[in-house]
Parts: structure tokens; C-alpha cells; sequence
């Protein structure tokens, strides 16, 4: 695969978020909601996390 960019990880991270019902009691909802709210507050700092994981091969076997 070709370079992995952080704006491709953040859309599967939205689509993960909005597969699980929103219930402000349930972790799992909770989890994903604020994770996604802070990734994408934070894109600067993930584009420069993702480069880096780029140059370390981890996204490798990733298919197309």
C-alpha cells in the first residue's frame, strides 16, 4: 500500500463511531466518541504520528 494517510484512519474511526448506538452510559460509545473529537482536534499532531508510522512500515500488509 501506498502511503497511509491520517485523514483515511480518522474516516474508519468515524465509521466505527457511528456503527455503535449512541448511549451516553454505554464505554464503548463514550470511547469512540471522544477519541474521535480528540484525533480530529488534534490532526496536526496525528498527520506527524501517521507519517512517522508510514516511514516505520506499520501500515504495510494494509490492504487497498
Amino acid at each position: 500500500m501506498d502511503d497511509m494517510k491520517a485523514e483515511r484512519l480518522l474516516a474508519e474511526l468515524d465509521r466505527l463511531r457511528k456503527d455503535v448506538p449512541e448511549d451516553k452510559s454505554d464505554i464503548e460509545w463514550q470511547t469512540l466518541y471522544h477519541v474521535f473529537c480528540f484525533v480530529s482536534y488534534k490532526m496536526t499532531d496525528f498527520r506527524r504520528y501517521v507519517e512517522e508510522q508510514n516511514a516505520k512500515g506499520a501500515f504495510k500488509d494494509v490492504e487497498e
